[in-house]
C-alpha cells in the first residue's frame, strides 16, 4: 500500500507508533525507495520485553515464600515448577515472585511499562491498578495483576 502512494523518493519520513509497527513501515517506505538515513522514528506504547522469559543468572533456586503460607488462590510458576498460595500482604504478582525468587524481567517500576508481560497459561487475574494498555490477549501484567483464581503463569 505504501509503495501504491507514490511518495517521492527523496522524501523525510517520520513513523511513530509501537516498534512492530515502526519496524514494517520503515521496512515499507525504504522499499518504495526511500533512503533510510531519511526515515525517522519515536517509539509510543509498550517497549518489547528486554528479556523474555527466564534467563540464566546466580541467584537462588525458586523456593515457598518467607513466612506462613497464603491462603488464596495457588500460583503456580510452570517453568520453575513452583506452586504456593497467594498471600494478601504482597501488592502484586511481581511482589510474590521477587519473594520466592522467580527470575522476572521487569523495568515497570522505573517507569518502563510492560516489561513485566507475562504468559497466563491458565486461571484469571485482577488488576490494581487497571492498566491504561492492557497486555495482549493470553498475557498478564505482573506488576498490577492479583490472582482472581488459580493461575499458571510462563516463569
Amino acid at each position: 500500500m505504501i509503495a501504491d502512494l507514490g511518495l517521492p523518493t527523496d522524501a523525510t519520513a517520520y513513523v511513530c507508533g509501537p516498534e512492530s509497527f515502526m519496524s514494517d513501515v520503515t521496512a515499507a517506505l525504504a522499499g518504495a525507495g526511500i533512503d533510510p538515513g531519511e526515515i525517522h522514528t519515536e517509539r509510543f506504547g509498550s517497549r518489547s520485553a528486554v528479556n523474555p522469559g527466564v534467563v540464566p543468572t546466580e541467584a537462588p533456586a525458586p523456593h515457598q515464600p518467607p513466612g506462613s503460607p497464603g491462603t488464596g488462590p495457588l500460583v503456580t510458576f510452570v517453568r520453575t515448577g513452583l506452586a504456593t498460595s497467594w498471600s494478601d500482604r504482597y501488592d502484586s504478582i511481581l511482589e510474590l515472585a521477587a519473594a520466592c525468587d522467580v527470575q522476572v524481567s521487569w523495568s515497570c517500576r522505573t517507569g518502563v511499562c510492560h516489561t513485566c508481560e507475562t504468559g497466563l497459561v491458565d486461571g484469571t487475574v485482577e488488576y490494581f491498578p487497571e492498566p491504561l494498555d492492557p497486555p495482549a490477549d493470553g498475557n498478564l501484567l505482573l506488576c498490577c495483576a492479583k490472582p482472581d483464581s488459580d493461575v499458571a503463569l510462563d516463569l
